[in-house]
């Protein structure tokens, strides 16, 4: 993908890319023509392919439960697009049914992961910043 990867589980990847919100469009202008109002909050997008989750229930399902999940986690993900890609399957020995309830536990379990570990950065990496400006001055 484009942008970088953030963090990893087993079966999912979450990417980050910098969106850009400084192109002026207009006569004469020479920038980029806008298609989305990019506004102050992050975006999410889930790819989740028919290789790994054969079964629409199944993909549907999983992302139900990204979008879930990061919504709580919102107000601590940086300003930028991010995309959870699973990147192998559940095994269908473990999980005969499309969508069981170990399922969407084991799910949610590794999404939490995926995203307190960007939260933990994003909070690290303000934190280290913030003190060394607290020590700069007298």
């Amino acid at each position: 993908m484009a942008g970088g990867t953030v963090s990893r589980t087993p079966h999912f990847v979450l990417h980050r890319a910098p969106l850009d919100a400084t192109s002026s469009t207009g006569p004469g202008s020479g920038g980029r023509e806008v298609l989305f109002v990019v506004r102050d909050e992050p975006w999410i997008g889930a790819v989740i392919p028919k290789r790994w989750a054969k079964r629409a229930v199944t993909r549907n399902g999983i992302k139900r439960q990204i979008y879930s999940v990061s919504a709580s986690f919102e107000q601590r993900l940086p300003f930028a697009a991010h995309v959870v890609r699973l990147r192998t399957d559940f095994a269908r020995k473990e999980f005969p049914s499309a969508w069981s309830d170990a399922l969407k536990a084991v799910v949610r379990g590794e999404l939490l992961q995926l995203f307190e570990r960007v939260a933990a950065k994003v909070t690290a990496d303000a934190v280290i910043p913030a003190r060394a400006a607290s020590q700069k001055t007298p």
